[in-house]
């Protein structure tokens, strides 16, 4: 199953037919994938419920297009090379044959235990093969899997058990990241102290750290698959059933559970695989995102495994035991895509080209981007010192809600402009709105970035809240699909992401809600109330600016609040979400209706010390110029 564009003129030819008919296009491609029951309907769609369904009638199973289709001629290719996350302990790698086999015995043994099709299965595991097999065996089943970050804390982690009631958790002992070794299975227990859906955790030895056991739900995963047959029937599921819940901050309340669909999730990450990173057979690509985001769904597990290709499978971070550890690794295996986030990149600049040099880079063909805009410096770096200017950057943009790729050079076919994310993908119709919702239709201009039609991986909705799906991403501006960045398009119609509109924060490539945040700081008993902002990090891209109003400042020092503050943080979110800054204050800027007026908390906190515009409908303005005294 060969989907890739070969030529500039070819991409410009499938766009034009992608957005002149989009149904005929799509079911070309849908018609190469394997399908039990082929579909009646190839799309309905509108945006105002929303409803979208693509293949409609259409009956298949993913795993089949995974792993049975690739057994009778690459039954003994590789699928993953494991790399530890200590280099010295050894590395392992698991054929196709192998994954099927394994997915098969977990698939059997979920049956077992009682999961049917529509259960849910949370998934909250290192970065070990045991994971893709969990994923997998789910999807077999029709059980729909959720998997939580392993860095995410315990509240964290049954506030989603608890919003997708799942009824099995599949965890680990611990994981092993860099020099320290993070207990998983306390984190769950914890969790599940709250959580009254779940009848069984699944456990998976990896650290070999002693753990809690309760016997009545804990069952270790070796001893459950071993006895179980290496074959198993794929459920028949509907090409509109869900596959996965990933959850996603927003700008207000809870994450949201993202719902994706079989088919058309399916077809896009696939798709989107093989046109972005132009990957041919033999090639190994690698990604180097964590399976808990959806770039590890989309291009750790689905799209390569469904175009039968080899990845590699990383456990560890890039900066252990060295700084040159990626490259180690692209060395060691001859890695041709390569595909990380700018943090990684920006942060690895810091360390010299020392732990560049030393590593054979010459295998490298298309090296990506993911997660935010990369800037300029970053982008320079990238493209010199790893790609060694012979090498496409494809700066890739897209969200959880997307399920793939939707701005990209494609591989080494398209033009490359650094910062630019480029051109959309045939099937993409992205628009620029001014603010009153008019589309823009000259270049070089700036909007809010919009989609106008459908493609087959957008969200169908958010779990067990439909109307949710609807205010957050299809109510701003009617009959589009609105992304929440704002966007520029040059002369030639290539795109720049600019960043969030809303109030969304992007660290490291991960999306925090500034509501999210605050309620967790707001948890602690000396905080009256915040504000969050982002603020320009040299490595993260943006940092966390925490604005807070406490009840008597002279109870604690501000260093025993900065600390308690940042604790309510970990506890309720997780290490990853803890500000950067946190300024105690006397009041917050507020309009006389009590709005916080959070731009100009923004400026403060991007080191502007003036110049805040029209602050006359501030209830007190003096309480701009206390802030600003002490901003730090």
């Amino acid at each position: 199953m060969d989907l890739r564009i070969k030529t500039f003129e070819e991409y410009q030819e499938q766009y034009k037919k992608s957005a002149e008919q989009p149904e005929v296009f799509w079911s070309e491609i849908a018609s190469q994938f394997s399908w039990k029951k082929n579909w009646d309907i190839t799309l309905e769609w509108n945006f105002n419920e929303p409803k979208i369904e693509w293949f409609k009638g259409g009956k298949l199973n993913i795993t089949e297009n995974i792993l049975d289709r690739h057994l009778a001629g690459n039954a003994n290719k590789t699928a993953f090379h494991w790399e530890p996350n200590d280099p010295f302990e050894t590395s392992k790698s698991i054929t196709y044959q192998a994954l099927h086999d394994e997915v098969c015995q977990l698939s059997n043994a979920l049956r077992k235990i009682g999961i049917q099709k529509g259960d849910r299965i949370c998934i909250y595991m290192p970065m070990v093969i045991e994971s893709i097999v969990a994923i997998l065996a789910c999807a077999r089943i029709g059980a729909v899997h959720s998997i939580i970050f392993a860095g995410f804390s315990s509240q964290a982690l049954a506030d989603r058990i608890n919003d997708a009631q799942a009824k099995v958790v599949i965890t680990s002992d611990g994981l092993n990241r860099g020099n320290k070794q993070v207990e998983l299975k306390s984190m769950v227990d914890a969790a599940l102290k709250n959580c009254s859906s779940v009848n069984h955790c699944i456990v998976l030895n990896v650290t070999n750290t002693k753990v809690n056991w309760e016997s009545n739900r804990d069952l270790n995963y070796h001893s459950l698959i071993e006895n179980e047959e290496k074959n198993c029937s794929a459920e028949v599921m509907d090409a509109e059933d869900p596959l996965f819940i990933l959850y996603t901050s927003g700008s207000t309340g809870k994450p949201k559970g993202v719902v994706h669909s079989c088919a058309g999730y399916m077809i896009y990450s696939a798709y989107s695989f093989q046109n972005v990173f132009q990957s041919d057979k033999n090639d190994v690509f690698w990604c180097t995102a964590d399976i808990g985001w959806i770039t590890g769904h989309s291009y750790i597990v689905y799209g390569p495994l469904l175009s039968g290709a080899t990845s590699v499978l990383f456990e560890g971070i890039p900066t252990y035991p060295d700084a040159g550890r990626f490259w180690e690794v692209c060395e060691k295996y001859k890695v041709n895509q390569f595909y990380t986030a700018p943090t990684a990149i920006r942060s690895l600049m810091g360390f010299g080209l020392d732990f560049v040099n030393k590593y054979n880079l010459s295998s490298l063909k298309v090296i990506g981007s993911v997660g935010e805009p990369i800037n300029e410096e970053a982008w320079d770096w990238y493209h010199t010192n790893i790609g060694k200017k012979n090498c496409p950057v494809v700066d890739t943009w897209w969200q959880t809600e997307t399920g793939g790729i939707m701005l990209s050079g494609l591989g080494n076919l398209s033009p490359m402009k650094a910062m630019h994310a480029g051109f959309p993908l045939p099937g993409i119709q992205p628009v620029l709105l001014d603010a009153e919702g008019n589309v823009i239709h000259e270049n070089e201009v700036e909007g809010y970035l919009c989609i106008g039609f459908p493609w087959p991986s957008i969200i169908r909705t958010t779990y067990g809240d439909h109307e949710r799906c609807k205010n957050t991403y299809f109510s701003n501006y009617n009959g589009y699909y609105f992304t929440g960045d704002g966007a520029k398009r040059d002369k030639q119609g290539m795109y720049r992401i600019i960043g969030r509109v809303d109030d969304v924060i992007n660290v490291s490539g991960h999306r925090f809600g500034t509501a999210e945040i605050e309620d967790a700081i707001n948890m602690d008993l000396s905080v009256i109330e915040s504000a969050v902002v982002a603020f320009p990090h040299d490595i993260k891209g943006q940092g966390i600016y925490a604005f807070v109003v406490v009840e008597n400042s002279d109870v604690k020092t501000d260093v025993e609040l900065t600390n308690s503050i940042i604790d309510c943080v970990s506890e309720r979110i997780g290490k990853i979400a803890k500000p950067d800054k946190i300024q105690i204050v006397n009041g917050l800027p507020k309009t006389r209706s009590g709005k916080i007026m959070r731009r100009i908390l923004r400026k403060i906190a991007e080191g502007e010390r003036s110049n805040f515009g029209d602050t006359s409908t501030l209830l007190d303005p003096e309480v701009v110029e206390q802030i600003v005294d002490k901003a730090l």
